[in-house]
């Protein structure tokens, strides 16, 4: 299988038949390719919808509850099959025909990753593109890893490092700076963008403090998820040692006979000290837990209830 298309979809049952028919359109007779669709506990027909249209290459996977649209892709990225794996939104605003110009680009150039870039963005600007455009300078700024459009769910990746991408929470929007942690080459091109013309979208500005403290994961991530004594300890040993010179200085003048026993400055420095501690402990801790993440069984965090193997026949 040369291509795997992974597409999450809640309640987007107006939007199915077209989705279906663009994607189609688009990658039939120009590559071999299976179409997955992930649906993230939809309370309309959309599961239906889609089992009544999917071809022979079409695979449904349909989640028992809503599980958010990182747990969606995962799961479609583990079923996936394919040695190239796209992902784009189950609402039309991605354009299918920006595929193929994407995998050339991949493949001629030699990139892991081609991320779109959306040209026109047809969202509204007060909520949707300044919000977007200060999120993604902040990340750029903060991770090193400039991509333009981190909001953008077109894209093309190999196989290795699709399957490597260890998403967990709401980390899809951070997928560039979980596949630079991986080592995986990225570059970006221009996508085409289209309005939303069925359903409601699921994104929102109540979405920004879920991406900041996303944010701090990832940076958390890129420098210290496989040595988190160096940050625990260190931020704790910034701590202690003052601790420890504050205390044997007030040590020095209760031996000189002053009383230090109202002194602020005891109190600073048995709180440095504790803080300290707990600090290097925490990161003993992390180390542990750490290792048993490395080392554990592979286990999914989503429960698939069904898989819809679609039967029609293309003409």
């Amino acid at each position: 299988m040369k291509l795997s298309v992974v597409i999450p979809v809640m309640n987007e049952r107006d939007n199915i038949e077209p989705l279906l028919e663009s994607i189609y359109e688009a990658l039939d007779e120009h590559i071999e390719y299976e179409l997955i669709l992930v649906d993230d506990g939809s309370s309309d027909d959309t599961v239906a919808e889609a089992s009544r249209l999917a071809r022979e290459n079409t695979k449904i996977v349909v989640f028992n509850r809503n599980y958010g649209q990182t747990t969606a892709m995962a799961a479609g990225i583990e079923s996936a099959n394919g040695e190239l794996i796209v992902t784009l939104d189950g609402d039309l605003q991605n354009d299918p025909t920006d595929i193929l110009p994407m995998i050339e680009k991949l493949e001629s150039e030699d990139w892991d990753v081609v991320a779109g870039r959306r040209l026109k963005r047809q969202d509204g600007m007060f909520l949707r593109k300044i919000p977007s455009k200060i999120a993604n300078y902040i990340i750029r700024r903060s991770t090193g890893v400039y991509i333009s459009d981190y909001g953008c769910t077109l894209k093309v990746f190999t196989k290795n490092v699709a399957k490597n991408l260890e998403l967990y929470g709401e980390l899809h929007r951070f997928i560039p700076v979980l596949a630079k942690i991986y080592g995986a080459k990225i570059t970006e091109m221009d996508v085409k963008h289209h309005a939303r013309t069925h359903g409601v979208s699921k994104y929102g500005i109540g979405r920004t403090s879920r991406v900041v403290s996303d944010l701090m994961l990832m940076l958390f991530m890129q420098k210290y998820r496989a040595k988190p004594m160096h940050l625990f300890g260190t931020l704790g040993l910034f701590t202690f040692i003052p601790g420890v010179f504050i205390n044997f200085y007030l040590l020095i003048l209760k031996l000189l006979g002053n009383d230090i026993g109202h002194r602020p400055l005891l109190t600073l420095g048995i709180v440095l000290v504790l803080a300290g501690i707990q600090l290097i402990t925490t990161g003993f801790l992390a180390e542990l837990i750490m290792r048993t993440y490395f080392e554990s069984q592979d286990k999914k965090p989503y429960a698939i209830k069904e898989t819809i193997i679609g039967t029609q026949k293309h003409t």
